[in-house]
């Protein structure tokens, strides 16, 4: 009897552990509906941020300069300005299109920083038929007066502020640059979230030496980026009951099964569906299944969590003992 592969993620049944974070690929009908017969489970469209809904045109050139390379979404070959042309209607008819085209979940994507009445733009995407909500939150406080509860405290309160606006699942998508991530995600869960996305892979602006300025550069994700996100969930499985999304370096199904085993409900695909086309989710998924069986395994359920923090004999491997073992057994090239 094969295993079973399906999950759970923010309340939503999923036929697979394997999604699409937002990409070019969720932004266009027919890579969607491509996704979908490869076996793709559901699909996280593309932002749309916080200055497309007030309108503030300066803004948006600015995050296409910079914050188009921040996210995952960042990694999909933002448009150039002049074609970037969907604003909130748009949007909204985007929303519609997806619901009717697929039989997937549809999750809209509402990226911002600050706290203000665009997030309430939630409530529309709600009522064009998205399934969930991930609030994006791109934020780099460089205030020296502003402390990490400050920081903390902006975040959980435009989790709160769309938690009042919508009665969809909502998943926050954060970076891992916070003091204590366990409470943190816990704060976020008290706002109103439902779910978190590990991580955000946040701007890491270059300079060009020709022309002294600061610049962005386009990379995407690799195998290494993995270990973070990896890391979080297994710490974070036992500490919260709320879902686990992680993304950033999934690119093979050896990939997927680690951070099901740590606790994950879900892995989203962005890079690697870059390189390798739609097609590609229904080359990992036989390989996901297979090692289900071979290992013995009923379920996907029955598998997640099964190495976390919580459930590993040693739990430090987690923590320090890693780093210090890595140290001492690393063997310099002479």
């Amino acid at each position: 009897m094969r295993a079973d592969l399906t999950t759970r993620y923010l309340g939503l049944t999923l036929r697979n552990p394997i999604m699409a974070s937002a990409g070019p690929m969720t932004g266009d009908l027919d890579s969607l509906c491509r996704l979908e017969e490869a076996g793709i489970a559901a699909a996280v469209l593309p932002s749309l941020f916080e200055e497309q809904i007030n309108h503030d045109q300066q803004q948006i050139r600015a995050i296409y300069e910079f914050q188009s390379y921040s996210f995952a979404e960042s990694l999909s070959y933002f448009p150039e300005l002049r074609d970037y042309n969907i604003g909130p209607r748009d949007y909204l008819r985007l929303v519609e299109a997806a619901k009717r085209s697929v039989s997937i979940p549809i999750i809209a994507s509402l990226n911002g920083s600050t706290p203000g009445g665009w997030v309430r733009f939630a409530k529309l995407m709600e009522e064009a038929g998205a399934d969930a909500i991930e609030l994006n939150i791109y934020f780099v406080p460089t205030n020296p007066a502003m402390t990490a509860d400050d920081v903390e405290a902006q975040y959980a309160d435009m989790v709160s502020t769309v938690r009042q606006a919508v009665s969809v699942p909502l998943a926050v998508k954060i970076g891992a640059q916070f003091s204590c991530l366990p409470n943190f995600v816990a704060r976020l869960a008290e706002a109103g979230a439902d779910g978190v996305v590990l991580f955000n892979r946040y701007l890491e602006p270059d300079i060009d030496l020709h022309s002294l300025q600061v610049t962005p550069q386009l990379v995407l994700s690799n195998r290494h980026e993995l270990r973070l996100p990896m890391r979080w969930i297994a710490i974070l499985r036992d500490n919260v009951k709320i879902s686990l999304a992680a993304t950033s370096g999934i690119h093979f199904a050896e990939d997927v099964v680690k951070l099901l085993l740590v606790g994950a409900d879900v892995c989203m695909l962005t890079s690697a569906l870059l390189k390798h086309g739609s097609d590609y989710v229904a080359v990992m998924l036989p390989e996901l299944q297979n090692w289900l069986d071979v290992n013995n395994y009923d379920s996907v359920e029955q598998m997640k969590g099964s190495m976390s923090y919580g459930n590993s004999p040693d739990s430090g491997q987690w923590e320090r003992a890693n780093y210090m073992k890595a140290i001492v057994s690393y063997t310099a090239v002479h």
